[in-house]
Protein backbone atom coordinates (compact mmCIF):
# COMPACT_ATOMS: atom_id res chain seq x y z
CA UNK A 1 0.00 0.00 0.00
CA UNK A 2 1.34 3.26 -1.00
CA UNK A 3 1.82 5.67 1.63
CA UNK A 4 0.37 9.60 0.90
CA UNK A 5 2.75 12.11 2.15
CA UNK A 6 1.17 15.56 3.02
CA UNK A 7 2.76 18.88 3.67
CA UNK A 8 1.55 20.53 6.75
CA UNK A 9 1.80 23.97 8.83
CA UNK A 10 1.96 21.74 12.38
CA UNK A 11 0.67 18.78 13.36
CA UNK A 12 -2.82 18.27 14.25
CA UNK A 13 -3.60 17.59 17.70
CA UNK A 14 -6.26 14.73 16.08
CA UNK A 15 -2.68 12.81 15.11
CA UNK A 16 -2.64 10.69 17.72
CA UNK A 17 1.52 9.95 16.81
CA UNK A 18 3.96 12.54 16.49
CA UNK A 19 7.54 11.53 15.85
CA UNK A 20 10.16 14.66 16.01
CA UNK A 21 14.00 13.74 14.87
CA UNK A 22 16.09 15.39 16.86
CA UNK A 23 19.25 16.68 16.60
CA UNK A 24 21.87 16.19 19.89
CA UNK A 25 21.89 19.78 19.92
CA UNK A 26 17.94 19.95 20.98
CA UNK A 27 18.54 17.69 23.70
CA UNK A 28 20.95 19.43 25.29
CA UNK A 29 18.94 22.81 25.13
CA UNK A 30 16.17 20.34 25.73
CA UNK A 31 12.91 19.25 24.12
CA UNK A 32 9.30 20.61 24.47
CA UNK A 33 6.85 18.66 26.08
CA UNK A 34 9.72 15.98 27.59
CA UNK A 35 9.89 16.39 31.28
CA UNK A 36 13.91 17.61 32.41
CA UNK A 37 16.26 14.75 32.83
CA UNK A 38 13.81 11.78 31.25
CA UNK A 39 15.44 11.85 28.05
CA UNK A 40 19.07 12.01 30.21
CA UNK A 41 17.57 8.47 32.29
CA UNK A 42 16.43 7.05 29.55
CA UNK A 43 19.68 7.06 27.75
CA UNK A 44 18.66 9.45 24.78
CA UNK A 45 20.72 12.04 23.29
CA UNK A 46 20.00 11.93 19.48
CA UNK A 47 22.41 10.48 18.42
CA UNK A 48 22.02 8.13 15.33
CA UNK A 49 20.06 5.26 16.56
CA UNK A 50 18.70 6.67 19.54
CA UNK A 51 14.56 5.97 20.07
CA UNK A 52 13.01 7.15 23.06
CA UNK A 53 8.41 6.66 22.95
CA UNK A 54 6.81 8.93 25.66
CA UNK A 55 3.31 8.59 25.64
CA UNK A 56 1.70 11.87 27.32
CA UNK A 57 -2.05 10.78 27.96
CA UNK A 58 -3.26 12.60 24.81
CA UNK A 59 -0.64 10.98 22.15
CA UNK A 60 2.35 9.10 21.42
CA UNK A 61 5.37 11.34 21.36
CA UNK A 62 7.86 9.36 19.67
CA UNK A 63 11.71 11.39 19.30
CA UNK A 64 14.58 9.37 16.67
CA UNK A 65 17.73 10.72 17.49
CA UNK A 66 20.13 12.03 14.30
CA UNK A 67 23.25 13.32 15.74
CA UNK A 68 24.58 16.59 15.75
CA UNK A 69 23.14 19.02 13.53
CA UNK A 70 26.28 19.67 11.73
CA UNK A 71 26.48 16.91 10.49
CA UNK A 72 23.20 16.38 9.32
CA UNK A 73 22.84 15.93 5.57
CA UNK A 74 20.23 14.15 3.22
CA UNK A 75 21.50 10.67 3.97
CA UNK A 76 21.10 11.44 8.01
CA UNK A 77 18.01 12.13 7.41
CA UNK A 78 17.23 9.36 5.40
CA UNK A 79 18.47 6.80 7.40
CA UNK A 80 17.00 8.46 10.46
CA UNK A 81 13.41 8.42 8.78
CA UNK A 82 13.69 4.83 7.90
CA UNK A 83 13.90 4.39 11.71
CA UNK A 84 10.31 6.07 11.80
CA UNK A 85 9.06 3.84 9.29
CA UNK A 86 10.48 0.70 10.84
CA UNK A 87 8.54 1.58 14.45
CA UNK A 88 5.91 2.82 12.79
CA UNK A 89 4.20 -0.06 10.97
CA UNK A 90 1.59 -0.82 13.26
CA UNK A 91 0.13 2.60 13.07
CA UNK A 92 -2.19 4.08 10.54
CA UNK A 93 -1.47 7.69 10.39
CA UNK A 94 1.41 9.85 12.29
CA UNK A 95 2.96 13.26 11.58
CA UNK A 96 6.52 13.73 11.47
CA UNK A 97 8.60 16.68 12.47
CA UNK A 98 12.09 17.58 11.01
CA UNK A 99 14.62 19.28 12.69
CA UNK A 100 15.99 22.67 12.33
CA UNK A 101 19.69 22.41 10.75
CA UNK A 102 21.19 24.01 7.84
CA UNK A 103 20.53 21.44 5.15
CA UNK A 104 17.79 22.66 2.00
CA UNK A 105 14.78 22.14 3.78
CA UNK A 106 13.48 20.69 -0.07
CA UNK A 107 16.44 18.03 0.26
CA UNK A 108 15.41 17.03 3.65
CA UNK A 109 11.76 16.24 2.92
CA UNK A 110 12.04 14.53 0.09
CA UNK A 111 15.20 12.23 1.94
CA UNK A 112 12.38 12.18 4.74
CA UNK A 113 9.64 10.40 2.35
CA UNK A 114 12.37 8.13 0.75
CA UNK A 115 13.57 7.14 4.55
CA UNK A 116 9.93 6.07 5.29
CA UNK A 117 8.75 4.68 2.52
CA UNK A 118 11.49 2.34 1.65
CA UNK A 119 11.99 1.21 4.69
CA UNK A 120 8.13 -0.33 5.42
CA UNK A 121 9.05 -2.30 1.80
CA UNK A 122 8.13 -5.42 1.96
CA UNK A 123 8.16 -8.25 -0.76
CA UNK A 124 4.74 -10.43 0.14
CA UNK A 125 3.59 -11.75 -3.04
CA UNK A 126 4.13 -15.65 -1.76
CA UNK A 127 3.28 -14.87 1.72
CA UNK A 128 0.53 -16.93 2.77
CA UNK A 129 0.81 -15.09 6.45
CA UNK A 130 1.53 -11.71 5.11
CA UNK A 131 1.88 -8.67 7.73
CA UNK A 132 2.68 -5.40 5.73
CA UNK A 133 3.23 -1.95 7.25
CA UNK A 134 0.08 -0.37 8.42
CA UNK A 135 1.03 2.82 7.33
CA UNK A 136 -1.30 4.92 5.24
CA UNK A 137 -0.76 8.72 6.08
CA UNK A 138 2.43 10.97 6.90
CA UNK A 139 1.57 14.60 7.72
CA UNK A 140 5.25 16.11 7.64
CA UNK A 141 5.08 19.31 9.78
CA UNK A 142 7.17 22.48 8.91
CA UNK A 143 5.07 24.81 6.42
CA UNK A 144 2.19 24.05 3.55
CA UNK A 145 2.59 25.11 0.12
CA UNK A 146 3.93 23.98 -3.25
CA UNK A 147 7.09 24.08 -2.53
CA UNK A 148 7.00 21.83 0.25
CA UNK A 149 4.57 19.22 -1.50
CA UNK A 150 6.53 18.91 -4.50
CA UNK A 151 9.62 18.08 -2.35
CA UNK A 152 7.69 14.91 -0.61
CA UNK A 153 6.16 14.07 -4.01
CA UNK A 154 9.62 13.77 -5.49
CA UNK A 155 10.70 11.68 -2.80
CA UNK A 156 7.35 9.61 -3.32
CA UNK A 157 7.85 9.16 -6.81
CA UNK A 158 11.68 8.17 -6.66
CA UNK A 159 11.36 5.93 -3.63
CA UNK A 160 8.10 4.01 -5.74
CA UNK A 161 10.48 3.70 -8.54
CA UNK A 162 13.81 2.23 -6.48
CA UNK A 163 10.23 -0.31 -4.80
CA UNK A 164 9.58 -1.32 -8.95
CA UNK A 165 13.46 -2.27 -8.78
CA UNK A 166 12.88 -4.43 -5.87
CA UNK A 167 10.18 -6.27 -7.01
CA UNK A 168 11.65 -7.46 -10.27
CA UNK A 169 14.68 -8.07 -8.34
CA UNK A 170 12.58 -10.43 -5.63
CA UNK A 171 10.36 -11.79 -8.05
CA UNK A 172 11.97 -15.71 -8.57
CA UNK A 173 14.09 -16.53 -11.37
CA UNK A 174 11.62 -19.04 -12.65
CA UNK A 175 8.99 -16.71 -12.90
CA UNK A 176 10.56 -13.55 -14.06
CA UNK A 177 11.37 -15.06 -17.77
CA UNK A 178 13.26 -12.53 -20.29
CA UNK A 179 9.76 -12.50 -22.11
CA UNK A 180 8.00 -12.10 -18.86
CA UNK A 181 10.55 -9.27 -17.78
CA UNK A 182 10.10 -7.22 -21.36
CA UNK A 183 5.90 -7.89 -20.88
CA UNK A 184 6.28 -5.33 -17.36
CA UNK A 185 8.78 -3.18 -18.68
CA UNK A 186 6.34 -2.73 -21.10
CA UNK A 187 3.45 -2.18 -18.79
CA UNK A 188 5.84 0.44 -17.27
CA UNK A 189 6.36 2.24 -20.37
CA UNK A 190 2.60 2.24 -21.26
CA UNK A 191 1.49 3.79 -17.73
CA UNK A 192 4.83 6.24 -17.32
CA UNK A 193 4.34 7.33 -21.55
CA UNK A 194 7.47 5.93 -22.90
CA UNK A 195 7.95 5.05 -26.17
CA UNK A 196 9.26 1.57 -25.88
CA UNK A 197 10.42 -1.35 -28.56
CA UNK A 198 10.97 -4.93 -27.36
CA UNK A 199 13.11 -7.23 -29.88
CA UNK A 200 12.01 -10.84 -29.92
CA UNK A 201 14.66 -13.36 -30.69
CA UNK A 202 14.20 -13.37 -34.25
CA UNK A 203 15.15 -9.44 -34.17
CA UNK A 204 17.58 -9.99 -32.10
CA UNK A 205 19.48 -12.43 -34.56
CA UNK A 206 18.43 -10.21 -37.49
CA UNK A 207 19.86 -7.47 -35.36
CA UNK A 208 23.21 -9.42 -34.59
CA UNK A 209 23.48 -9.22 -31.10
CA UNK A 210 26.04 -11.82 -30.53
CA UNK A 211 27.09 -11.84 -27.27
CA UNK A 212 22.79 -11.92 -25.69
CA UNK A 213 22.35 -14.94 -28.12
CA UNK A 214 25.33 -16.96 -26.74
CA UNK A 215 24.10 -16.32 -23.67
CA UNK A 216 20.61 -17.63 -24.40
CA UNK A 217 21.79 -20.63 -26.30
CA UNK A 218 21.60 -22.76 -23.20
CA UNK A 219 18.17 -21.75 -22.57
CA UNK A 220 14.73 -23.23 -23.10
CA UNK A 221 13.26 -19.30 -22.54
CA UNK A 222 14.25 -17.46 -25.56
CA UNK A 223 15.78 -13.84 -24.91
CA UNK A 224 14.72 -10.08 -24.89
CA UNK A 225 16.01 -6.68 -25.47
CA UNK A 226 13.88 -4.04 -24.53
CA UNK A 227 14.42 -0.21 -25.49
CA UNK A 228 12.65 2.65 -23.42
CA UNK A 229 12.62 6.12 -24.38
CA UNK A 230 11.76 9.11 -22.42
CA UNK A 231 11.51 12.31 -24.14
CA UNK A 232 10.86 15.86 -22.10
CA UNK A 233 7.87 18.11 -22.90
CA UNK A 234 10.30 21.18 -23.40
CA UNK A 235 13.21 20.87 -25.62
CA UNK A 236 15.59 17.85 -24.37
CA UNK A 237 18.94 18.97 -22.40
CA UNK A 238 21.41 16.75 -24.59
CA UNK A 239 20.41 12.46 -24.19
CA UNK A 240 21.29 10.38 -21.65
CA UNK A 241 21.46 6.79 -21.92
CA UNK A 242 21.04 4.00 -19.40
CA UNK A 243 22.18 0.37 -20.19
CA UNK A 244 21.03 -2.40 -17.60
CA UNK A 245 22.23 -6.40 -17.30
CA UNK A 246 19.43 -8.34 -17.28
CA UNK A 247 20.67 -11.90 -16.06
CA UNK A 248 17.04 -13.31 -14.60
CA UNK A 249 18.95 -15.84 -13.20
CA UNK A 250 22.37 -17.26 -13.33
CA UNK A 251 23.58 -20.79 -12.89
CA UNK A 252 26.55 -20.16 -14.46
CA UNK A 253 26.06 -21.97 -17.77
CA UNK A 254 28.58 -25.12 -18.45
CA UNK A 255 31.14 -22.96 -16.05
CA UNK A 256 28.49 -23.95 -13.08
CA UNK A 257 28.09 -22.20 -10.06
CA UNK A 258 27.69 -23.95 -6.84
CA UNK A 259 24.64 -24.27 -5.14
CA UNK A 260 25.45 -21.71 -2.51
CA UNK A 261 26.51 -19.42 -5.36
CA UNK A 262 23.27 -19.97 -7.24
CA UNK A 263 20.56 -19.16 -3.61
CA UNK A 264 20.21 -15.30 -4.69
CA UNK A 265 21.40 -15.29 -8.14
CA UNK A 266 17.48 -14.31 -9.44
CA UNK A 267 18.95 -10.77 -8.41
CA UNK A 268 21.45 -10.98 -11.57
CA UNK A 269 19.54 -8.03 -13.46
CA UNK A 270 19.60 -5.44 -10.56
CA UNK A 271 21.39 -3.45 -13.30
CA UNK A 272 18.00 -4.04 -15.48
CA UNK A 273 15.79 -3.42 -12.65
CA UNK A 274 17.18 0.01 -11.39
CA UNK A 275 17.25 1.13 -14.95
CA UNK A 276 13.38 0.56 -15.60
CA UNK A 277 12.53 1.72 -12.17
CA UNK A 278 14.23 4.93 -12.90
CA UNK A 279 12.94 5.50 -16.21
CA UNK A 280 9.70 4.93 -14.36
CA UNK A 281 10.11 8.00 -12.40
CA UNK A 282 11.02 10.21 -15.15
CA UNK A 283 8.09 12.15 -15.97
CA UNK A 284 6.81 12.73 -12.49
CA UNK A 285 10.38 14.07 -11.83
CA UNK A 286 9.77 16.55 -14.88
CA UNK A 287 13.41 15.71 -15.86
CA UNK A 288 14.85 17.77 -18.73
CA UNK A 289 16.89 15.41 -21.22
CA UNK A 290 16.17 12.72 -23.62
CA UNK A 291 16.18 9.05 -21.52
CA UNK A 292 17.48 6.12 -23.41
CA UNK A 293 17.52 2.86 -21.88
CA UNK A 294 18.73 -0.65 -23.21
CA UNK A 295 17.88 -3.65 -21.84
CA UNK A 296 19.53 -7.09 -22.48
CA UNK A 297 17.38 -9.94 -21.12
CA UNK A 298 18.20 -13.77 -20.88
CA UNK A 299 19.00 -16.55 -18.47
CA UNK A 300 22.19 -18.25 -18.20
CA UNK A 301 21.31 -21.71 -18.24
CA UNK A 302 23.54 -24.97 -19.25
CA UNK A 303 21.20 -27.18 -21.99
CA UNK A 304 22.37 -29.44 -24.25
CA UNK A 305 23.59 -26.44 -26.82
CA UNK A 306 25.16 -24.28 -24.07
CA UNK A 307 27.80 -22.06 -25.29
CA UNK A 308 30.79 -24.18 -24.80
CA UNK A 309 34.34 -22.56 -23.43
CA UNK A 310 36.46 -21.98 -26.55
CA UNK A 311 33.87 -20.48 -28.53
CA UNK A 312 33.83 -17.44 -30.37
CA UNK A 313 31.26 -14.87 -30.31
CA UNK A 314 30.96 -11.92 -32.76
CA UNK A 315 28.88 -8.74 -31.27
CA UNK A 316 26.74 -6.35 -32.43
CA UNK A 317 29.95 -4.05 -33.60
CA UNK A 318 31.67 -6.56 -35.05
CA UNK A 319 34.22 -7.62 -32.42
CA UNK A 320 34.84 -11.06 -31.34
CA UNK A 321 34.78 -12.61 -27.89
CA UNK A 322 36.71 -16.06 -27.14
CA UNK A 323 34.74 -17.47 -24.00
CA UNK A 324 36.95 -19.32 -21.38
CA UNK A 325 34.28 -19.21 -18.60
CA UNK A 326 30.65 -19.09 -19.32
CA UNK A 327 29.92 -17.56 -16.06
CA UNK A 328 31.43 -14.06 -16.67
CA UNK A 329 28.62 -13.64 -19.02
CA UNK A 330 27.33 -10.44 -18.10
CA UNK A 331 29.79 -8.12 -20.10
CA UNK A 332 28.95 -10.35 -22.97
CA UNK A 333 25.30 -8.97 -23.54
CA UNK A 334 26.09 -5.61 -22.06
CA UNK A 335 28.48 -5.57 -25.32
CA UNK A 336 26.00 -5.10 -27.53
CA UNK A 337 23.79 -3.34 -25.29
CA UNK A 338 26.59 -0.63 -25.34
CA UNK A 339 27.21 -0.86 -29.20
CA UNK A 340 23.64 -0.14 -30.16
CA UNK A 341 23.59 2.42 -27.20
CA UNK A 342 26.74 3.82 -28.85
CA UNK A 343 24.73 3.83 -32.06
CA UNK A 344 22.18 5.88 -31.46
CA UNK A 345 25.26 8.91 -29.86
CA UNK A 346 24.25 10.02 -26.77
CA UNK A 347 25.53 13.06 -24.71
CA UNK A 348 26.91 10.00 -22.49
CA UNK A 349 25.99 6.71 -21.21
CA UNK A 350 26.07 4.65 -18.00
CA UNK A 351 25.59 1.25 -17.39
CA UNK A 352 24.68 -0.90 -14.31
CA UNK A 353 25.26 -4.47 -13.79
CA UNK A 354 26.02 -6.79 -10.56
CA UNK A 355 28.83 -7.92 -12.92
CA UNK A 356 32.22 -9.54 -10.88
CA UNK A 357 32.25 -11.06 -7.19
CA UNK A 358 35.80 -8.85 -7.64
CA UNK A 359 34.70 -5.97 -6.58
CA UNK A 360 32.44 -7.24 -3.85
CA UNK A 361 35.96 -8.13 -2.49
CA UNK A 362 37.66 -4.79 -3.35
CA UNK A 363 34.31 -2.95 -1.73
CA UNK A 364 32.38 -4.72 0.31
CA UNK A 365 28.42 -5.53 0.01
CA UNK A 366 27.33 -1.83 -0.30
CA UNK A 367 29.93 -0.12 -2.05
CA UNK A 368 29.76 0.01 -6.35
CA UNK A 369 32.19 0.26 -7.99
CA UNK A 370 32.74 3.22 -10.63
CA UNK A 371 34.46 3.21 -13.95
CA UNK A 372 34.69 5.17 -17.16
CA UNK A 373 36.13 7.59 -19.72
CA UNK A 374 35.33 10.78 -19.01
CA UNK A 375 36.41 12.83 -15.56
CA UNK A 376 33.78 14.79 -15.66
CA UNK A 377 31.11 12.58 -16.42
CA UNK A 378 33.10 10.65 -13.82
CA UNK A 379 32.59 13.73 -11.33
CA UNK A 380 28.57 14.11 -12.00
CA UNK A 381 28.11 10.62 -10.70
CA UNK A 382 29.79 10.67 -7.59
CA UNK A 383 28.18 14.61 -6.85
CA UNK A 384 24.75 12.53 -7.47
CA UNK A 385 26.09 9.67 -5.57
CA UNK A 386 26.70 11.86 -2.43
CA UNK A 387 23.43 13.38 -2.84
CA UNK A 388 21.29 10.12 -2.82
CA UNK A 389 23.20 8.13 -0.36
CA UNK A 390 24.03 5.52 -3.13
CA UNK A 391 27.96 4.92 -2.32
CA UNK A 392 30.25 4.20 -5.23
CA UNK A 393 33.39 4.54 -5.30
CA UNK A 394 35.93 5.22 -8.40
CA UNK A 395 38.41 2.68 -9.11
CA UNK A 396 40.69 3.12 -12.61
CA UNK A 397 41.36 1.07 -16.35
CA UNK A 398 44.83 0.59 -16.10
CA UNK A 399 45.21 0.42 -19.98
CA UNK A 400 47.97 -2.05 -19.40
CA UNK A 401 45.76 -4.85 -17.97
CA UNK A 402 44.25 -4.49 -21.38
CA UNK A 403 46.72 -7.81 -22.51
CA UNK A 404 45.40 -10.24 -19.49
CA UNK A 405 41.98 -9.97 -21.87
CA UNK A 406 44.07 -11.16 -25.61
CA UNK A 407 42.96 -14.12 -27.38
CA UNK A 408 44.97 -15.88 -29.94
CA UNK A 409 41.49 -16.65 -31.73
CA UNK A 410 39.24 -13.71 -31.36
CA UNK A 411 39.69 -9.83 -30.64
CA UNK A 412 39.79 -10.82 -26.74
CA UNK A 413 38.62 -13.62 -24.16
CA UNK A 414 35.67 -12.85 -21.70
CA UNK A 415 38.33 -13.08 -18.51
CA UNK A 416 41.51 -11.67 -17.30
CA UNK A 417 44.30 -13.23 -14.74
CA UNK A 418 43.66 -14.18 -11.43
CA UNK A 419 43.41 -10.32 -9.73
CA UNK A 420 41.81 -6.88 -11.07
CA UNK A 421 38.99 -9.17 -12.12
CA UNK A 422 36.47 -6.25 -11.95
CA UNK A 423 39.09 -3.70 -14.09
CA UNK A 424 39.81 -6.01 -16.74
CA UNK A 425 36.16 -6.84 -16.99
CA UNK A 426 35.75 -3.14 -17.53
CA UNK A 427 38.25 -2.79 -19.64
CA UNK A 428 36.31 -5.58 -21.86
CA UNK A 429 33.13 -3.27 -21.61
CA UNK A 430 34.95 -0.17 -22.69
CA UNK A 431 35.79 -1.99 -26.09
CA UNK A 432 32.39 -1.76 -27.26
CA UNK A 433 31.96 1.88 -26.32
CA UNK A 434 32.21 4.15 -29.37
CA UNK A 435 35.28 6.56 -29.28
CA UNK A 436 34.20 10.51 -27.93
CA UNK A 437 31.35 8.72 -25.81
CA UNK A 438 31.78 9.69 -22.46
CA UNK A 439 31.21 6.45 -20.84
CA UNK A 440 30.74 4.96 -16.88
CA UNK A 441 30.30 1.42 -15.62
CA UNK A 442 28.55 0.88 -12.11
CA UNK A 443 29.60 -2.56 -10.75
CA UNK A 444 26.77 -3.22 -8.18
CA UNK A 445 27.33 -6.55 -7.00
CA UNK A 446 27.77 -6.11 -3.77
CA UNK A 447 24.90 -3.33 -2.84
CA UNK A 448 22.08 -4.85 -5.17
CA UNK A 449 20.88 -7.73 -3.16
CA UNK A 450 21.16 -7.78 0.91
CA UNK A 451 20.81 -10.58 3.57
CA UNK A 452 19.82 -8.09 6.13
CA UNK A 453 18.01 -4.77 7.33
CA UNK A 454 20.20 -1.69 7.14
CA UNK A 455 18.39 1.89 7.24
CA UNK A 456 15.95 2.25 4.11
CA UNK A 457 17.20 -1.00 2.80
CA UNK A 458 15.54 -3.99 3.26
CA UNK A 459 16.48 -7.79 3.13
CA UNK A 460 16.54 -8.84 -0.64
CA UNK A 461 16.71 -6.46 -3.35
CA UNK A 462 17.45 -3.13 -2.89
CA UNK A 463 17.14 -1.20 -5.58
CA UNK A 464 20.51 0.25 -5.69
CA UNK A 465 21.10 2.35 -8.50
CA UNK A 466 17.34 4.31 -9.15
CA UNK A 467 18.28 7.22 -7.04
CA UNK A 468 21.40 7.89 -8.85
CA UNK A 469 20.14 7.28 -11.98
CA UNK A 470 17.22 10.10 -11.65
CA UNK A 471 19.43 12.05 -9.84
CA UNK A 472 21.72 12.07 -12.98
CA UNK A 473 18.39 12.71 -15.49
CA UNK A 474 17.05 15.67 -13.50
CA UNK A 475 20.42 17.58 -13.24
CA UNK A 476 21.98 16.05 -16.39
CA UNK A 477 24.42 18.39 -18.22
CA UNK A 478 26.75 16.44 -21.30
CA UNK A 479 30.07 16.37 -20.29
Amino acid sequence: MAITFTATRSIPKSTKVRVRIVTTDAVEAGVAGIPDGQLTSAGFSGKPGDTHVHPDGKRTEVLIGIGDAADVDTDAVRRASAAVGRRSGRYGKLGVELPETELDGAAARQALVEGIALSTYTFTTYKSDAKPSKLATVEVAGGTGAKNQAALDRGAAIARGQMLARDFVNEPGGVLTPAVFARRAQAVAKEQGLAVKVWDEAAIKKGKLGGLLGVNRGSTQPPRFVELTYTPKSKPKGTLALIGKGITFDAGGLSIKTGAGMMTMKCDMGGAAAVIGAMSVLKDLGAGCRVRAFVPMTDNMLGGDATRPGDVLKIRNGKTIEVLNTDAEGRLILADALSLASEAKPDAMIDLATLTGACMVALGPKIAGLMGNNAPWIEQIEAASDLTGERVWHLPLPSDYRKQVDSSVADMKNIGGPHGGALTAGLILQEFVADGVPWAHLDIAGPAFTDSDDAEITKGGTGFGVRLLAELAVNFTAP
